[in-house]
């Protein structure tokens, strides 16, 4: 072989062993992807499987009104079983944000099994989030969320007018403060029977803190978030307080507010127990019906808290229902 032919057989040679490793690059990739893709599909499926529930069907992102041109949605929880004519309303809120996740909480703590296994319909209000909205607007939300149910439940079943409400945390306090001021709004004037985890109730004493909008501290810094956005720096101390008393659950119960049960834990470290018991207090002075549930050890929330979510169950059976809870 011509040295000008040993030359042209490597470089053809060289050439095909690009070719080859090339075609075995591309084969791996096509092989990767497409194993990429098959488990992604996998994941959905099974996400989808997992998900559906054979206790309730639910009906997502009903839009219940629009703000700005923002829509709020709420998810409609309907038993698949037999129903029991009775509706809940569900505040989802935590940290005073209304996202999904706040939603799939609920699903974590079971409220919605436990509460269309008994036959209720469960409408679950997302009335906004802190970054877009107040709590006086998130307030007026709500209520706009019991004037869609009010027109729309019997679609779903539900044929009684009466409606118990639930919530935690943020959802909780929107829920006392609903239920506080529902005899004043025909919308919530059926509002009867209120059962909630660990709710801020007064921003005039919150624990160890003094609400200063102006401060940096926790508190004061929601309080300013929610009540303050556009005005803080430039409002009076007396319009703050008279601000924090009117939007106070637990500054503003009458004899008309519906009955009540708290729920709490002795060691949450975010909304201190001091905040249900000044509630209780509060509903008592009033001579409405109230129970407050300590859990012992319990935070904000605790991983058994579905135990307690049986326990709101058993309280709309018996207020609602009239139905007393069997021994246990």
């Amino acid at each position: 072989m011509s040295k000008a032919d040993s030359v042209l057989a490597d470089v053809l040679s060289e050439k095909k062993m690009r070719r080859t490793l090339l075609i075995q690059m591309v084969t791996h990739t096509l092989r990767t992807s497409i194993a990429v893709a098959a488990f992604l599909l996998a994941a959905i499926l099974f996400s989808s499987v997992s998900s559906a529930s054979e206790i309730y069907t639910q009906h997502k992102n009903i839009v219940y009104s629009e703000k700005h041109g923002v829509a709020l949605v709420m998810d409609i929880f309907e038993p698949k079983g037999e129903k029991n004519g009775y509706g809940l309303v569900d505040a989802v809120s935590g940290a005073f944000y209304s996202d999904r996740g706040k939603l799939r909480d609920h699903e974590k703590a079971k409220m919605f099994d436990i509460m269309c296994s008994r036959g209720y319909v469960v409408f679950a209000i997302r009335p906004g989030s802190v970054t877009k909205f107040t709590a006086v607007e998130m307030l007026e939300h709500l209520r706009e969320g019991f004037a869609w149910v009010n027109a729309n439940a019997a679609e779903y079943g539900v044929t009684s007018p009466d409606l118990g409400m639930l919530g935690a945390s943020a959802g909780g306090y929107l829920t006392c403060m609903t239920a506080v001021k529902s005899a004043e709004y025909p919308e919530t004037r059926n509002l009867k029977a209120v059962g909630v985890f660990f709710p801020p109730t007064d921003f005039t004493q919150y624990g160890p803190f003094k609400v200063n909008v102006q401060n940096e501290d926790p508190i004061s810094k929601a309080a300013r978030n929610l009540f303050f956005r556009h005005n803080y720096q430039s409002v009076t101390k007396e319009e703050v307080d008279e601000t924090l008393i009117a939007y106070s659950p637990a500054r503003q119960v009458t004899e008309s507010t519906p009955p009540f049960l708290l729920i709490h834990g002795n060691a949450d470290f975010v909304v201190p127990l001091q905040q249900s018991g000044l509630m209780r207090d509060a509903l008592e002075a009033k001579n409405v019906p109230v129970e407050l549930v300590v859990k012992e050890g319990g935070g904000h929330p605790w991983p058994t808290i579905h135990e307690e979510v049986v326990l709101i169950a058993d309280f709309f059976d018996k207020v609602l229902r009239g139905i007393e809870p069997a021994e246990k």
